[in-house]
């Protein structure tokens, strides 16, 4: 015989008649053992959540009395909408639905053995009806349990769905570059992204948008274009080169520059500019690039843009290559400067470096071990050369 969609049909009726006088001392019985059923409910000393707990106790007794020899559904609307709020909470305080769930089978273990004990107190009791109040009850929390679980999967979707809407609204704001910093901070703030800094582009196919939401999660944020997608992420151990250079092999990526978020805007142009370049072997459009393919990174083509005019490039590139020279007073660093210039121009004579600064070789000696001591072994890469001169002949031709 298959089991009743309303097995409280059978129970005797006599059952509400030996509970109601009980009911306030089984509420509170049961409202103690379902709070501290699990760790993540016994942990909270709030009088809120114990009142909150006894309603939840003293609505479901008083209904599962009333369906004592019915065949009445086990949730009306109205009380339906009591655990449906208890499973939403149960969300909001970012509490896994297995709490919740534990306490609504140690409630059940509590009602068996307390209405049981109360119809003995009444009269004998047979194993007959035992088993059917088992069933009642087992079925009866079911339908509790169903109504929380639907209240917390509602409500996960709720704040995903916020969310999101919050995410794409950080996006929007870095990527337009005209927000006022309290507004960004204050959207950052409130996808947890506190303190905000820097960020590092990438361009993507579009195609890949939803791929990149799963595998960067809270730390990027995605935002699909006509022809590509834009993935900004905050700087950190995730963003470093390294693990770009792993998380998107064979994505046809293009890692812009990590810049403050202010610059959002020039770090996306700069990766644009870098998918147009002869040689970076990409087409964002053209799909997935080879499996074993790692992403190009705009600072590796820096010089290329520069030498092609883009002057975002040759502003990124000059903060980068004059940097050790930052903190320097003002005097100290032209003097550093306009030697550096001369050594490279003259591949390295400091007579003529000397001469052409009318000062005696000595001083030319001494400026160039301080350069030693701020640029290292860098001034020995050919290439880091390159890009020295690059900036320095651009910073004397714009004066």
């Amino acid at each position: 015989m298959s089991p009743s969609a309303t097995p409280w049909r059978d129970l005797p009726v006599d059952l509400a008649v030996a509970m109601r006088p009980r009911l306030a001392a089984t509420v509170g019985a049961v409202a103690v053992a379902a709070a501290g059923a699990t760790p993540a409910f016994a942990a909270i000393s709030d009088a809120k959540f114990e009142r909150d707990v006894r309603t939840a106790v003293q609505v479901a007794l008083d209904r599962f009395l009333d369906l004592v020899g019915t065949d009445e559904p086990a949730l009306p609307p109205g009380i339906r909408e009591v655990f449906v709020g208890l499973g939403a909470a149960e969300a909001r305080e970012d509490r896994g639905p297995e709490a919740l769930l534990a306490a609504l089978r140690m409630a059940a273990r509590s009602m068996l053995r307390m209405t049981s004990e109360a119809l003995a107190r009444l009269r004998p009791v047979d194993s007959g009806e035992l088993i059917d109040l088992a069933d009642a009850i087992t079925a009866y929390v079911d339908e509790l349990a169903a109504a929380s679980t639907d209240g917390y999967a509602l409500q996960v979707r709720e704040q995903a769905g916020e969310g999101d809407r919050r995410r794409r609204h950080l996006a929007e704001l870095l990527l337009s570059g005209n927000a006022l910093p309290g507004a960004v901070e204050t959207a950052a703030a409130r996808i947890g992204w506190p303190d905000l800094d820097e960020v590092v582009p990438v361009l993507l196919p579009a195609e890949q948008a939803r791929d990149a939401r799963f595998r960067h999660g809270t730390h990027g944020l995605v935002v699909e274009r006509v022809h590509d997608a834009v993935l900004l992420l905050r700087a950190g151990p995730w963003a470093t080169r390294a693990a770009l250079s792993e998380a998107l092999a064979g994505r046809a990526a293009v890692v812009g520059p990590t810049l403050a978020w202010s610059r959002v805007p020039a770090a996306v142009r700069l990766a644009e500019l870098t998918t147009g370049l002869s040689g970076s072997g990409r087409e964002l459009t053209a799909g997935l690039a080879d499996p074993g393919a790692g992403p190009v990174f705009v600072d590796d083509h820096l010089v290329d843009l520069a030498l092609r005019g883009e002057p975002g490039a040759l502003a990124l590139l000059t903060d980068r290559r004059l940097a050790p020279l930052a903190a320097l007073r003002p005097v100290q660093r032209e003097s550093l400067l306009v030697t550096l210039d001369g050594w490279l121009r003259h591949w390295g004579s400091r007579t003529e470096v000397a001469t052409e600064l009318f000062v005696h070789p000595q001083t030319v000696s001494y400026r160039l071990r301080r350069l030693r001591d701020l640029y290292g072994d860098e001034l020995d890469d050919p290439a880091i050369r390159f890009e020295l001169l690059l900036v320095l002949r651009a910073r004397t031709v714009g004066r």
